[in-house]
């Protein structure tokens, strides 16, 4: 069976592309410039491997906007829309309440008070312009491709529901208690670059339960390209700055698993994906549109129909 999803809306892209290369650009001042934020970023990180680890988040989240964005229809985009704007809430939040901390006084080199005013207008802009989208979003009955759904298997749902609670506990705790959450974190941080890590972990703790709630293997594509692009990007800063991490505690072995079971919820979400495009290439003979779901065990076959419905359940 089949569900008929409706279009994206054309500004709504187009605030993703955009997004997806002010990101690109954020992660490549932390991740090329680690030892220069005093004059290449918005706000002075002492600790290198803070600075790559954001950047490796900015850079991998790049790849979920531009996925986003290239989305045949809203039910794939959605994920990558609210996590996006979740994100950047949290994000401007965080800048108002550690104003005093960004490069915007005369004593501060002009290339980073440049980098700073342009922070300040992205996340009071971003988050302004995607509601915006966002009403323009509900109001479009052009439809969208049509696309067998097909629920994730067991293992995938509790693994995204294991990520969500971890993710969001951890970046809730860094957010609100900075200074006592700290002290679990493997390296480190300061109350603001603890507050900046707390809202990339809601972010990405948010788009797993959103995954979850979606519960299709092609409408979480995004997630998974996200996921091995964040997993990988994440190995290259360890390798580059590792040595900053206490590797005789706990927290030091616990980043390292939740790294690795967002990597293999990544993996497992792009397999199953190739899987269904495959299968669905021989049942129809190499004819089909491109929002294709995705099988897995454990319920792999179980199709639903009722895209309206799905789409009511996680806007």
């Amino acid at each position: 069976m089949t569900g008929r999803d409706v279009a994206v809306v054309r500004p709504m892209r187009v605030i993703l592309v955009v997004a997806a290369v002010l990101v690109f650009l954020a992660g490549l001042q932390l991740t090329v410039f680690p030892l220069r934020t005093a004059d290449w970023f918005a706000w002075t990180i002492d600790v290198p491997m803070t600075a790559v680890f954001l950047g490796a988040a900015y850079w991998s989240s790049a790849v979920l906007e531009i996925a986003g964005a290239r989305s045949p229809g809203w039910g794939r985009a959605r994920l990558t829309v609210w996590t996006v704007l979740v994100f950047t809430s949290l994000t401007l939040v965080v800048t108002l309440v550690h104003l005093d901390k960004f490069h915007l006084g005369p004593g501060f080199a002009t290339s980073a008070r440049l980098v700073t005013w342009g922070w300040l207008a992205i996340y009071a802009g971003v988050p302004v312009a995607m509601l915006v989208a966002l009403a323009l979003q509900a109001t479009t009955r052009v439809p969208g491709p049509r696309a067998t759904l097909h629920r994730l298997p067991a293992g995938l749902r509790l693994l995204l529901v294991v990520l969500a609670v971890v993710l969001l506990a951890g970046g809730v705790a860094l957010l609100l208690a900075p200074g006592w959450a700290a002290d679990g974190w493997p390296w480190a941080l300061t109350d603001l670059t603890a507050r900046a890590v707390g809202a990339w972990l809601v972010g990405l703790g948010w788009a797993a339960a959103h995954a979850r709630l979606i519960d299709d293997v092609d409408r979480v594509q995004p997630l998974g390209l996200t996921g091995v692009a964040f997993l990988v990007l994440e190995v290259v800063a360890l390798l580059r700055y590792g040595d900053a991490l206490d590797w005789t505690g706990g927290p030091g072995v616990a980043f390292v698993l939740v790294l690795a079971a967002i990597g293999v919820a990544g993996t497992w979400i792009l397999v199953l994906g190739r899987s269904v495009r495959r299968t669905h290439r021989d049942n129809s003979g190499g004819v089909g549109g491109s929002g294709v779901g995705g099988v897995g065990g454990g319920g792999a076959d179980e199709v639903r129909e009722g895209d309206a419905a799905a789409r009511g359940r996680t806007r």
